[in-house]
């Protein structure tokens, strides 16, 4: 048997000076390898706010903030700072100089030098504690508290944890690079010290499906075939009826700083895989209401099929079940109600508990599931409509938990020269 190179000190420092000399070779050829889509950017300014009509990216970085500002003065001087952060690393740039003075902390963290922007997208939101917390208007906003931005009641079989709850600010960060989505979030919270305080944060997935396909979710099924069409600036990704501007942004129902908003809410979704994955398939997809490999709604043969709500079996049975999924969530049932589903996986590893399904035994069980994102015009004829019938009714219920939870106004765009929320701010 041939003796290992890393066997002795020698071999192994040959073989590191070997490992240098290749890697300082292909440094100059590094950016050129990298895919050329990483380099694309999306706008910042503008009348919208980005990450929610944009062309969903692959990486999701999701955070809230408590305020711990005294004095609205320091709220605006915050928001001023994410401003100007998001707007320079959105379009690729980092913070200049980097390490001009090495003995002060640098003004950027520096993990992402090096990376393209990956179509990174900023997303910000304005929770109710930003009004009143605990009884208390703060900052002297309270009146101008939006009437759609309610306190979400509480639904049928929820375990909501404080962990993943709630929040008074909040930043979603979504790339084609999860480590450029992470920075952007860490540099904005670098700006927060003695304004807020970091409340939870949460990661997701999505796989590459391609641009003109449906993404699958943990579970196997395609997740968002219903979505309303992307016609704002981009290509409809799919044949649904559904505008969204009529659906997602806000219009003269205002208030005016609202304009061009939209209200997004945002659930941690546990799904215990491993009852599901013991599961027939037949079974599984009478409980979603459609195929699973092709998508389309059963009794249908392809994914955009319009379900038939009225097709019965032989038997008399609605062949899409009173309790499907797709069914309770379908807008046609829902007196019109539609949001815009904007969802990744997640998977933060496994924990140790007692399982409630057979075999009966205590074990290692993923934490995984949705990170179930929404945009709508008003969450009370969207989210809050659909969602507590699904919470009572829908047969998914028994495969999935809801521990987080978190409804957020998030304003219109954007202007060079303005703020986040400026004109919440300008009218108080």
């Amino acid at each position: 048997m041939s003796r290992c190179p890393f066997a002795s000190r020698r071999g192994f420092l040959a073989a590191a000076g070997g490992l240098v000399a290749a890697t300082k070779a292909g440094a100059a050829t590094e950016t050129a390898a990298k895919p050329a889509e990483l380099s694309q950017t999306e706008p910042f300014w503008g009348e919208r706010q980005g990450g929610i009509a944009t062309p969903q990216q692959r990486h999701l970085y999701f955070a809230a903030f408590d305020l711990t500002a005294k004095q609205p003065a320091q709220l605006v001087a915050l928001l001023r700072a994410w401003t100007t952060a998001a707007a320079r690393m959105t379009a690729g740039q980092t913070a200049a100089p980097i390490g001009t003075d090495e003995t002060k902390p640098a003004p950027d963290s520096g993990d992402a030098l090096g990376l393209l922007p990956a179509r990174l997208t900023l997303t910000f939101g304005f929770g109710p504690g930003l009004f009143v917390k605990d009884g208390h208007d703060r900052y002297g906003l309270a009146a101008r508290r939006p009437p759609a931005l309610v306190d979400l009641p509480p639904f049928t079989g929820e375990q909501l944890v404080p962990s993943h709850t709630g929040g008074d600010l909040s930043v979603q960060a979504c790339a084609d690079d999860p480590q450029v989505a992470f920075h952007a979030v860490r540099q904005l919270a670098r700006l927060t010290y003695g304004s807020a305080t970091l409340r939870w944060t949460q990661t997701g997935f999505l796989g590459d499906f391609g641009a003109d396909r449906t993404p699958r979710n943990l579970m196997g099924f395609k997740d968002g075939t219903r979505n309303p069409n992307s016609n704002v600036d981009r290509t409809p990704p799919s044949p649904f009826d559904g505008s969204l501007q009529r659906v997602v942004f806000v219009g003269d129902e205002g208030p005016d700083w609202m304009r061009g908003g939209s209200y997004v809410v945002v659930r941690r979704i546990r799904m215990a895989l491993e009852h599901w994955d013991r599961t027939e398939v037949d079974f599984q997809e009478q409980v979603i209401g459609r195929r699973k490999y092709s998508g389309a709604p059963l009794g249908g043969t392809n994914e955009f099929d319009t379900p038939n709500f009225n097709a019965v079996d032989s038997d008399g049975n609605p062949v899409i079940p009173d309790t499907s999924h797709l069914r309770l969530g379908a807008v046609e049932l829902n007196g019109g109600a539609q949001i815009l589903r904007r969802s990744y996986a997640y998977n933060d590893g496994t924990n140790f508990i007692a399982e409630r399904w057979p075999p009966w035994r205590q074990g290692l069980e993923y934490d995984a599931g949705l990170f179930f994102v929404a945009y709508q015009r008003d969450p009370r004829q969207g989210f809050i409509k659909i969602f507590e019938r699904m919470s009572k009714l829908d047969a998914l219920n028994q495969f999935t938990t809801h521990v987080g939870s978190g409804l957020f106004a998030c304003p219109g765009g954007v202007q060079q020269g303005s703020f986040i929320g400026q004109g919440l701010f300008e009218a108080t």
